[in-house]
């Protein structure tokens, strides 16, 4: 099925991606953070707001987020402040943070929860004992900023990957650092990922007096 390319109609055909925007998915600003959170708060969704709160400070793709166990974020009936996880597109581990507010919300849901360390975090919602499915959670993520007016076409996952990456960079330029926290092979693979250009670079520049 489908058009030939000699049929009047082949001309008006749209392109797949006309009107969509492509690349690099946008990070959220520090204030669009705090409104997502309040409104999964009024809402009442702890799960997604300790999905939220996790995905931001661990700076994990979504295949790794969605398959972090308990154990990788529990110790000793406490949440840790660190933790450690092997990634699964490079197979290196990556350490990340777990900071306050991040840690108050996942042991409220991990209470609601239940489940042993070897349990996922955030289970399947059609098989308790799988993990939720990144297609699943790139649909919350589209609830999530659709629900404080944001543009979802402009937002994905990888959105709460780069978020703290580059308000890091923003506030630091430490390129190297935020290659660590990414977990990164390549220091060139964290400017693209970030999107460093000239303008960053003499940005800084500026702020620097000898």
């Amino acid at each position: 099925m489908g058009h030939s390319s000699l049929d009047p109609a082949f001309q008006e055909l749209r392109p797949w991606n006309d009107g969509r925007l492509m690349g690099a998915k946008r990070a959220l600003k520090p204030q669009q953070v705090w409104a997502i959170r309040f409104w999964l708060d009024q809402h009442r969704r702890l799960r997604d707001r300790a999905l939220f709160d996790l995905a931001i400070d661990s700076k994990l793709r979504g295949c790794d987020v969605v398959k972090l166990r308990i154990g990788d974020v529990v110790a000793g009936g406490h949440i840790r402040d660190r933790a450690i996880v092997v990634q699964q597109k490079t197979k290196r581990p990556v350490q990340f943070e777990i900071v306050e507010p991040a840690r108050r919300t996942l042991l409220a849901w991990l209470e609601r929860r239940g489940g042993t360390l070897n349990d996922y975090v955030f289970p399947s919602r059609n098989d308790y004992m799988k993990h939720m499915s990144t297609r699943q959670y790139a649909r919350l993520l589209r609830e999530w900023v659709t629900g404080i007016g944001l543009q979802a076409e402009e937002y994905g996952t990888h959105s709460l990957r780069r978020t703290k990456a580059s308000i890091i960079y923003k506030a630091t330029g430490n390129l190297r650092a935020v290659q660590i926290l990414l977990g990164q092979a390549k220091i060139e693979s964290t400017v693209r990922y970030l999107g460093v250009d000239v303008e960053d670079a003499l940005a800084l520049s500026e702020k620097t007096e000898i």
